[in-house]
């Protein structure tokens, strides 16, 4: 037992996931009719043929494992069958590889199966089929077939998933996912919007996204379907050119360059981090070892543009340069020579400085007094902005994020951790002191950084805020690869690792996918609502069909959204004859033509009042109180307001007492619903005729 105990460990694993398979069948099975307890004939027989099938999978990994030659000649039979099918086993693999996202994603069974240990079950079959069919010359698969098929498989769950949303229904699919696209149209796109156009229009959102998200609007007659599958193809092709960037392109290699390009995909959207840094890193690694005359005025500006994003990104690209040209310089006697020190220390000055003064370099050019310098003291009392708590217990499980920020990071970086430190250990990548310091002191700073702002009221709620720390991570994989680490993979001696070294291997490319895995479902089956909801737990439960459907979460058919249309445009049509129409939420009804002929409101806007309320902003507050009382508006469109108080056991709970505090107390004072539209989570608000004092519930 001893001699294989990675085997029983193994053998252990699949018996584990194989049990609660059949477990999570089971519970699918049971409650879909009377045939045999509460089973029905196909779906007792489904379960009964599932969970035999299960056992045969314990039985013949356990022969793998511990009597091979008992299956031998089966292994030798079926890579007789692989060579026979010819050039037609790629076509198979390629229906193999594509067939999860085909099944979750674009059919009902993505809603009736989405047990977990049934679809991790069905991850392992696709990566031990596919590997199995890509294999060249004789055995079933190898160490290298097998982290292909999971980095292949771990790359189209995450791609997928991007794309769940790309859907012309209407209304917002997220708390501030409509709002948002109408941010972004504000650049390109402020013909589309009935308002002066000598008067400006706020946006709560940085101008990075604003140009990465917006560009779309520059064509005439774009959809929201149009603009959400742009939204998807950002939050990957980023990603993929700095992986691009980020690997050295030699034609020899050229498969491994671009798995190298799909891993820094899948390591860097378990942040997931924003566009505009991650073009900033691309900018930034691009520059390394290129001239200097070339280098330092772009690195400049590359500073310059992160901070016109995000002010917390101030000094990320002078110390990413700095790290890529320092720890990533070849080293002579074991030194660095003078000519790496003098190109770290000038480009990640020269990308610090672009950063900080930037905006007052630009203003100068354009003759905008605005543009003043970005203080060291100013960005750090921004981040520690008192009027916005931080709520430290998010670092650890909780409600907003399951299992806490700190245990989420672990989690993503811990594999690539254990990988990089073996290297060094086993004397593969042989970084000396000041190398080793120039990658782990910029780390500690973006940790620190990226923890303090996860803790802040409105965040934590994903490793987002940590994105500074993950692509300086990357590129310290980028660096260990270029010296030694390479040479490590390509010569198999990944082979000879120590079993934890492997599985680390593994988890670098399981877990980034495990999420995504998770996630992928359509949410556009409406018309397949009144079969589907048999397989809720609450129509096996006994809940009206009305509880049930709603469990499903699918969005209201397009027949239901054309009628709540209706009704809204009707409304605004009545309203703005008395008044002006103020579209808290649902903002790209407006941007997007489904609801025309009425002025725009740009203030009062829904994630501009949350983080008012966030900060306590009374100051912010008082115009909008006194809109309020004056009744400026004929009608309010919001999402349906309420007031309970929740705790930190709610998901988001210190975010909803704020907005409920002071956003949704004053407005129901002055206001009351007209009709709710729960379906599209939309409600219309009126003035009230009797006038409450509303005093009382005025935020202190």
């Amino acid at each position: 037992m001893k001699k294989n105990l990675p085997g029983f460990f193994l053998f252990a694993f699949i018996s584990y996931l194989l049990f609660q398979s059949s477990q999570g069948f089971q519970k699918i099975a049971w409650g879909t009719g009377v045939w045999w307890k509460q089973y029905s004939l196909m779906w007792g027989m489904a379960y009964v043929s599932y969970t035999l099938f299960c056992v045969f999978i314990a039985v013949f990994v356990g022969l793998v494992i511990w009597r091979t030659e008992k299956i031998q000649p089966l292994f030798y039979g079926a890579i007789r069958f692989r060579e026979r099918l010819g050039v037609f086993r790629w076509l198979l693999s390629f229906l193999v590889l594509i067939s999860p996202v085909l099944v979750f994603q674009y059919t009902p069974w993505g809603v009736v199966f989405k047990d977990i240990y049934i679809r991790l079950l069905i991850w392992g079959l696709v990566i031990f089929l596919f590997a199995f069919l890509i294999k060249k010359g004789n055995g079933l698969a190898g160490w290298d077939e097998y982290i292909v098929a999971a980095l292949l498989t771990s790359s189209e769950f995450i791609a997928a998933v991007q794309f769940m949303d790309v859907t012309n229904y209407p209304f917002s699919l997220g708390w501030s996912e409509g709002n948002r696209m109408w941010d972004y149209s504000i650049l390109f796109g402020r013909r589309l919007y009935d308002y002066p156009a000598d008067q400006g229009i706020y946006v709560l959102l940085d101008i990075g996204r604003q140009f990465v998200n917006g560009l779309p609007f520059m064509i005439p007659g774009l959809t929201i379907g149009m603009e959400r599958a742009w939204i998807a193809l950002m939050a990957l092709i980023p990603y993929l050119l700095l992986g691009i960037v980020s690997f050295r392109f030699s034609r020899s290699d050229l498969r491994v360059w671009l798995f190298g390009a799909l891993w820094v995909l899948i390591f860097l959207t378990q942040g997931p981090i924003h566009p505009p840094l991650v073009l900033c890193a691309v900018g930034t690694v691009f520059l390394w070892r290129k001239p200097l005359w070339f280098a330092l005025p772009l690195i400049a500006l590359t500073g310059y543009l992160a901070v016109q994003s995000r002010f917390t990104w101030l000094f990320a690209p002078g110390l990413w340069i700095g790290m890529l040209e320092l720890a990533g310089a070849a080293l002579q006697n074991k030194k660095l020579n003078v000519n790496s020190w003098i190109r770290a220390i000038l480009l990640g000055f020269v990308g610090m400085l672009g950063g900080m003064y930037g905006r007052a370099i630009v203003g100068l050019f354009i003759g905008q007094a605005a543009g003043a310098a970005v203080s060291v003291d100013g960005a750090i009392s921004m981040v520690s902005d008192p009027s916005q708590p931080l709520l430290w217990y998010r670092l650890l499980p909780n409600a907003t994020y399951g299992v806490g920020v700190l245990m989420g990071l672990i989690i993503a970086v811990l594999p690539l951790i254990a990988v990089l430190l073996y290297l060094i250990s086993s004397k593969k990548w042989t970084p000396n002191l000041w190398q080793s310091l120039a990658m782990g002191a910029p780390l500690l700073a973006f940790l620190g950084v990226g923890l303090i702002v996860s803790t802040k009221i409105g965040g934590g709620g994903d490793l987002h805020n940590l994105d500074m720390f993950l692509i300086g991570l990357m590129f310290t994989a980028v660096i260990a690869w270029e010296n030694g680490g390479k040479e490590w993979l390509k010569n198999d001696n990944v082979q000879l690792a120590p079993a934890w070294v492997k599985l680390a291997l593994v988890l670098m490319f399981i877990l980034p996918g495990f999420q995504s895995l998770k996630q992928m479902r359509s949410f556009h089956l409406g018309e397949d609502v009144s079969w589907l909801r048999v397989f809720t737990e609450e129509a096996k439960l006994g809940s009206p069909p009305a509880q049930a459907e709603a469990a499903l979460g699918m969005l209201p058919t397009q027949a239901e959204a054309d009628d709540a249309l209706q009704v809204i445009q009707a409304e605004v049509d009545n309203a703005k004859l008395q008044g002006d129409v103020l579209f808290i939420d649902q903002r790209q009804l407006l941007t997007f033509g489904h609801i025309t002929n009425v002025p725009l409101v740009p203030d009062y806007e829904k994630k501009l009042l949350m983080n008012q309320a966030l900060s306590a902003n009374a100051a912010y507050f008082e115009s909008f109180y006194e809109d309020l009382a004056s009744h400026r508006f004929s009608l309010i469109v919001s999402e349906p307001l309420r007031m309970p108080v929740q705790d930190s056991s709610d998901q988001f709970g210190e975010e909803n007492n704020a907005w409920v505090t002071w956003v949704s107390t004053p407005v129901l004072c002055y206001y009351e619903p007209l009709t709710t539209l729960k379906d599209v989570k939309v409600q219309l608000l009126i003035p009230k005729a009797d006038m409450d004092d509303c005093s009382f519930v005025m935020p202190k």
